[in-house]
């Protein structure tokens, strides 16, 4: 009869040995992507900003943080964000456009 497996390794909620440390701006750029999804849209092209800082981070020394999964979503968010922004910018220009060429005719 084989011997139990060994218990996996201690995993720290505080970082340190065993495993690292969140990133400090994971949750606030997680934050910022549902804030601009639900609030306001002009916080979108800031959480994407943020999200692709703290991803490069986190690419560079990926057994320092544990969040990036939480991070890649606030960026995510804030993709989903600007491009809605963005669309709705040409769609009220367009209409505008229309507008005006409709009443000077």
């Amino acid at each position: 009869m084989a011997p139990p497996p060994p218990p996996p390794p201690y995993q720290s909620p505080y970082g340190g040995y065993g495993g690292g440390y969140e990133h400090p701006q994971g949750t606030t750029i997680l934050v910022l992507g549902i804030l601009s999804l639900v609030v306001c849209q002009l916080l979108g092209p800031v959480a994407w900003v943020m999200g692709n800082n703290a991803i490069a981070e986190i690419d560079r020394n990926p057994s320092a943080y544990t969040n990036r999964g939480t991070v890649q979503a606030g960026r995510i968010c804030g993709i989903v964000a600007s491009a809605i922004m963005i669309l709705t910018v040409v769609v009220i220009l367009i209409a505008v456009i229309v507008a005006a060429a409709s009443s000077s005719s």
